[in-house]
């Protein structure tokens, strides 16, 4: 009866904010678990979530010393996971850190895009056609500094005939990737950080393991090209799809440009209105 009473009371004390706040955590919750989805951390979220169980278990059943195993391995467990899935906390930090209202990174005149796109996927096509591997970058908004400063600094006008020299075989930048910002070409030779993914198709090299690794730890469009089959890939958000024709390619990368650069327009000219609003009341 007192359960009853309490939970009664509990739910006449809701309000708007209760059911906010609870929305909030909720949806923050959510997409903590969906950053970690598929990913090592998640088992060990699992055996936490076991231990955090157990612990009440163990105390209501007057097990003394399994209760304390159990709370030393929780305090000493979170200094664990920090320590041991650092590349995963920093993947969603950086996830959470690509703000909605910074449109740095993203060009927004539509005869520009086109022609970039135009001149990186002519350079892809003929370096298809030859079997030149190639991987090259197209940052969005999180910046690639850290990567650029690995490689050899151009800054120089987006064309498909400095894309392919770049890769040209036995030259001293052809291995590494290739690093567009709009529609400069940043550096080149730069090193970039390999998958931790363990269900890729082992037939994928360095060069693939490379490009979907850039593309889990940051929202940059990646075109990678093989050098044994020619095959043109893209990586997205760790997602690898291949087979790509030249018309195919521009086409997918006009729309994820323009998709990116309407929603950083329409956001920022909902911020400008609420901003115009405060100053008219």
């Amino acid at each position: 009866m007192q359960f009853l009473d309490m939970f009664i009371s509990t739910i006449k004390s809701i309000n708007a904010f209760s059911i906010l706040d609870i929305a909030v955590v909720s949806y923050i919750f959510y997409k903590f678990y969906m950053l970690m989805h598929e990913t090592r951390a998640e088992q060990l979220l699992k055996g936490i979530l076991l231990i955090v169980i157990l612990i009440p278990i163990s105390s209501l059943l007057h097990l003394s010393t399994l209760n304390w195993i159990l709370n030393k391995t929780i305090t000493i467990g979170v200094l664990s996971f920090i320590i041991i899935f650092q590349p995963e906390i920093r993947k969603a930090l950086e996830h959470i850190g690509r703000s909605t209202f910074t449109d740095k990174h993203l060009f927004e005149d539509e005869m520009m895009i086109e022609e970039v796109i135009t001149e990186i996927t002519n350079a892809v096509e003929n370096l298809s056609k030859t079997r030149t591997g190639a991987l090259i970058l197209m940052e969005q908004t999180t910046g690639l500094g850290d990567i650029t400063s690995t490689g050899t600094k151009i800054d120089a006008a987006v064309s498909s005939a400095l894309l392919e020299n770049i890769f040209v075989v036995n030259t001293p930048l052809h291995d590494g990737a290739t690093v567009i910002k709009n529609d400069r070409i940043v550096a080149a030779g730069c090193f970039l950080p390999l998958t931790s993914n363990g269900n890729i198709n082992k037939q994928l090299g360095t060069r693939h393991r490379a490009g979907i690794g850039i593309s889990e730890v940051s929202d940059a469009i990646v075109i990678i090209v093989s050098e044994e089959t020619g095959v043109i890939s893209l990586a997205i958000n760790g997602n690898l799809t291949r087979y790509y024709t030249k018309e195919r390619l521009k086409d997918i990368l006009i729309r994820i440009i323009k998709t990116r650069s309407n929603k950083k327009i329409t956001y920022r000219e909902k911020v400008k209105s609420w901003f115009s609003k405060e100053e008219n009341s």
